[in-house]
């Protein structure tokens, strides 16, 4: 079953998030993980939710996930994005 890494990121520091981000899909693609969503223009139409930057990578199923997530490749980048940004990021199977 697929799997999802969803986050919603408030970038402080553009110049070091997209030297961050220019290093990701790299590390995505040994695991099969393609972004479905990258930034990009949202509008709430429901609720009080204000996103800021909306990220979707979709993974071949949970394990795929996170074994991206804890490998050395992306961690070696990930402290990029907590110092240029704050983030919450959550994982959830999908269809």
């Amino acid at each position: 079953m697929p799997a999802y890494l969803m986050a919603d990121v408030k970038v402080q520091d553009q110049e070091s998030y997209q030297a961050y981000g220019a290093q990701v899909p790299g590390t995505l693609e040994p695991y099969g993980g393609k972004f479905l969503v990258r930034g990009g223009a949202a509008e709430t139409i429901e609720g009080e939710y204000q996103p800021s930057r909306l990220v979707v990578i979709e993974f071949p199923d949970m394990e795929t996930l996170k074994a991206w997530y804890n490998s050395d490749a992306y961690q070696g980048i990930v402290g990029v994005r907590w110092e240029a940004a704050t983030a919450s990021v959550i994982c959830v199977e999908g269809v």
